[in-house]
């Protein structure tokens, strides 16, 4: 999705935006010409939006707690890779 179709989904106003990708709690794609979000970007907006509203979590906790479920993701992906070479038959 592209820049505004993400601050729709999102509910954000795009200097929010700015200041969160100047922290580069999002990295999303870019091209040639714009960048484009994902459905896992509006979640994580969502998540930060939460930590910070909800939770009163300042800026320094929300990189300490993105980089862990940054780490989460990462473990998760290598324990899902692993399963499926273990699924695979022995040559």
């Amino acid at each position: 999705m592209n820049k505004q179709q993400f601050l729709a989904s999102a509910g954000l106003q795009v200097q929010t935006l700015e200041v969160w990708l100047e922290h580069q709690w999002l990295i999303p794609d870019q091209t040639s010409t714009e960048m484009t979000f994902s459905d896992a970007d509006v979640a994580r907006a969502h998540l930060i939006r939460d930590l910070k509203s909800d939770f009163g979590v300042n800026d320094e906790g929300i990189d300490v707690i993105l980089h862990l479920v940054d780490q989460l993701h990462g473990l998760r992906r290598a324990f899902r890779q692993l399963h499926s070479d273990m699924q695979q038959p022995s040559r």
